[in-house]
């Protein structure tokens, strides 16, 4: 018999060092398509068009092509389209996306040097995650278990002992190896609940076991954003040739709620585990980019532009709740487990290559290619300050977290992002526009969280599910009108994204001791991320 109400509240022992995991880092890097709504409604495809203060983030020298100081400012709905709403969120939500300032001075005949700020939401994390599926005998809390039966590690586990408090309660910790007292890189918060909680007898700590499952119900709230702040200076040679330069500042607010409940196999009862993150920080990154048009009579225009990685400072926190209700086993019914740290990330270069052409004052079309390789994310280890003495100035250190990126290497890949877009002027006055923005997937065939990595983001995890997206379909259409020196534009944007959910990773273990052969594999189950946009931005050209 369990015994009752009985409350665990603890940290992990404090690391000095600490890095972040491969899925964990993805959820804040790549962009979605966000800014004007003229650059929406052409799928973002301005950047060798240029004149549109949404290409400071991408081809800082389409700030060049402006000729007269403008001002805009964009909002709108975004509309959740799949999922079912969970927590306090809403499916429906307003969205401040953009606000910018380009300043044009002339300086001959048909050359200029601009200068320009825009603010906007680089990211939008307001979404739903449901997941809901068989587990045939498979379950969370084995995944802990088949860990502490690996041993060390080295193999991808860790020994389990105990500590005795004060107060005469046993906690269990996993170590390096039997020989060892220091904690494995491979002992997760997730592991430390479960192996105090659900799987040490109730009337013999010293008897472990872990419990089937039937099935399992997985809900996700995520809200915040990445605001991007961009200063930008370009310049006009005889409008032949643009040159710009971006320095971009990235504000990181992301929260996550989720909570994964387990039926466990025979009427046994259930476990719930209640996951509450937040990711908070700053990145840094410089773009350059330039626009030529190679034939003077004609506008056809080439463009090119490279973006470095952003350089992220960031740190993490989180509050993880485990409701032990099975009928029988474990020795207590709650626990609670929180930290956060601070570690750094760096993503990867980012090239781009566009063409553009006019014809007359009534039709544009542009066309935009994208390659940035995810494989090469730079998850990094703070381990140290360098302090310097001339300044007073003190800087924190770090390195590569080898483990860490080598599995990001082989879970994420290259991703392509290609833009095509079209603008036409019926009147003087009226522009319609459409466009389509494709994004392929990120992930590697067969890709999976990896809970046997000897990696801190790996001990400082609080969650075993991962998601799998795949490529993102967007479609867009817009309006706009001009009256004198004021704009108004509007742009609709559909996204559409298909994904697997695995609650937990696939894990084979051969007890060789006992001649038996434990897998743990969940039932994937297939999800969505649909939504729309509506985008309206007055602009003032001055």
């Amino acid at each position: 018999m369990k015994l009752r109400h009985i409350f665990i509240a603890t940290s992990l022992v404090a690391l000095p060092v600490v890095a972040q995991e491969t899925y964990e880092n993805e959820r804040i890097m790549g962009e979605d398509l966000n800014g004007t709504a003229r650059y929406v409604g052409m799928g973002g495809a301005l950047e060798a068009l240029g004149a549109d203060i949404s290409t400071i983030g991408t081809n800082p020298a389409g700030i060049g092509l402006f000729r007269h100081s403008t001002f805009s400012i964009s909002a709108g709905p975004v509309f959740k389209k799949s999922g079912k709403e969970f927590n306090s969120g809403s499916k429906t939500n307003l969205s401040f996306d953009q606000i910018g300032l380009v300043y044009s001075t002339r300086t001959g005949d048909n050359e200029y040097i601009n200068f320009g700020f825009n603010y906007h939401k680089g990211k939008n994390f307001n979404y739903f995650l449901n997941a809901a599926n068989s587990l045939n005998g498979s379950s969370q809390n084995t995944q802990s278990y088949l860990k502490g039966l690996l041993g060390s590690e080295l193999n991808g586990g860790f020994n389990i002992d105990k500590i005795e408090d004060k107060d005469g309660n046993k906690r269990y910790y996993g170590y390096f190896d039997s020989q060892s007292k220091q904690l494995a890189l491979t002992w997760s918060q997730l592991d430390y609940l479960y192996w105090n909680t659900m799987i040490p007898d109730a009337k013999n700590g010293d008897k472990f076991f872990y419990y089937d499952a039937s099935s399992y119900d997985f809900n996700r709230e995520n809200t915040g954003y990445v605001g991007n702040y961009d200063f930008n200076s370009s310049a006009n040679f005889g409008d032949r040739v643009f040159l710009g330069f971006t320095l971009g500042i990235k504000d990181v607010h992301y929260n996550s709620y989720s909570e994964y409940r387990e039926q466990l196999s025979g009427n046994s009862g259930s476990v719930t585990v209640q996951d509450q993150r937040q990711i908070v920080g700053v990145g840094y990154d410089v773009s350059f980019g330039a626009i030529v048009r190679p034939v003077l009579s004609s506008p056809f225009r080439i463009g090119a532009y490279i973006k470095s990685p952003t350089w992220y400072e960031l740190e993490t926190s989180n509050q993880t709740v485990i409701h032990n209700n099975a009928t029988s086993g474990g020795t207590y019914d709650h626990g609670r487990v929180s930290n956060s740290y601070k570690f750094k990330l760096w993503t990867p270069w980012r090239f781009g290559l566009s063409l553009g052409h006019t014809i007359g004052n009534k039709f544009a079309i542009g066309v935009t290619y994208e390659y940035e390789d995810y494989s090469s994310t730079n998850t990094r280890v703070n381990d140290g300050t360098y302090v310097d003495y001339y300044y007073g100035d003190i800087y924190e250190t770090s390195v590569k977290d080898a483990v860490m990126n080598n599995h990001t290497k082989g879970a994420l890949k290259g991703v392509s992002t290609f833009k095509v877009g079209a603008e036409f002027k019926p009147v003087a006055d009226l522009s319609l526009r459409v466009g389509y923005n494709y994004v392929s997937s990120k992930y590697s065939a067969n890709a999976q969280k990896n809970p046997s990595l000897a990696s801190l983001g790996t001990s400082y995890s609080s969650a075993t599910d991962f998601t799998n997206w795949d490529a993102i379909n967007r479609f867009t259409c817009g309006i706009g009108y001009r009256i004198n020196d004021f704009s108004i534009d509007m742009a609709y944007q559909y996204s559409a994204q298909n994904g697997t959910f695995y609650p937990f990773s696939s894990m084979t273990v051969e007890d060789t001791k006992n001649n038996k052969v434990y897998k743990n594999t969940p039932t994937p189950t297939k999800v969505e991320n649909n939504r729309g946009q509506l985008l309206f931005t007055l602009g003032f050209h001055f």
